[in-house]
């Protein structure tokens, strides 16, 4: 593990490993069921894949496992994390971003970092004002938890929007993994920031100029429109199905369409 320094001085834990052109890869939200693990171990399998090809540069978000956490939040700060790693990484990168974290890749590429060519997958907008309004009634509601110190509270809240069913909840509940989820149910709230009100920020993306590639597993519906969506609205984009794949895909199916992606 090596560590970089935001901007505001916060240490961003993160693995290097392979050989070429840099490719960061950016997590989304809680942990990894598998580990138990928040941060880079849920990016682990993938990191494996593509450093065949790349240097691939696999980090902590703030909040979560070994990097640290400055508040009060802003969606500014985790984009100098991210500014901070690609610098390590000499400057520039490709980057690759899932569910949450596929939406901060795409605000920072935006923003004008240093990013090459961008990929992202199943990136969780909101298209439609139904889906618009629940989302807000989610943030509300996490805002309000998480004030109290009601973690438990926090993760059901976020496993219920996600589609979760009572008993999907009471498993997770008495799971090894729930005092792991518990212990980085405040960093929902960053999640949430990354994705807004929750439609698509179609004016912010319309801003992006590089080489764009929009990834989804084909299952879900949500997922699906949101990424019709980002395609539509980033002027070089490319949008493809991986079919049959879920929220988490296979890394190594995933590794092979980035590869071709990135060495374009």
């Amino acid at each position: 593990m090596s560590q970089v320094v935001s901007a505001d001085g916060t240490p961003i834990a993160y693995d290097r490993r392979g050989r070429g052109p840099a490719v960061a890869l950016v997590g989304g939200a809680l942990v990894d069921p598998a580990t138990g693990r928040a941060g880079r171990w849920e990016n682990a399998p993938l990191a494996d894949e593509l450093a065949r090809w790349f240097t691939v540069y696999n980090y902590d978000r703030r909040g979560r496992a070994d990097s640290g956490d400055t508040p009060p939040y802003a969606l500014a700060r985790e984009l100098e994390d991210l500014e901070a790693l690609i610098a390590e990484a000499g400057g520039s990168a490709h980057l690759h971003g899932v569910s949450s974290g596929g939406a901060l890749a795409l605000e920072a590429a935006a923003a004008g970092l240093g990013v090459e060519r961008l990929s992202v997958y199943e990136v969780p907008y909101m298209v439609g004002e139904e889906t618009a309004r629940r989302w807000r009634e989610y943030v509300e509601q996490l805002e309000s938890v998480l004030a109290e110190g009601r973690r438990g509270a926090a993760i059901e809240l976020f496993m219920r929007v996600a589609g979760a069913s009572g008993q999907d909840v009471a498993g997770a509940r008495s799971s090894p993994v729930w005092p792991a989820l518990e212990a980085v149910a405040h960093t929902l709230a960053y999640d949430a920031a990354c994705v807004g009100d929750g439609r698509p920020p179609t004016g912010r993306l319309a801003t992006i100029r590089r080489p764009t590639l929009v990834l989804t597993g084909g299952r879900d519906d949500l997922f699906e429109r949101a990424a019709d969506a980002i395609a539509a609205s980033v002027p070089d984009a490319e949008r493809r199905t991986l079919d049959g794949q879920g929220h988490v895909a296979d890394p190594k199916a995933l590794a092979a369409v980035l590869e071709r992606f990135f060495n374009r």
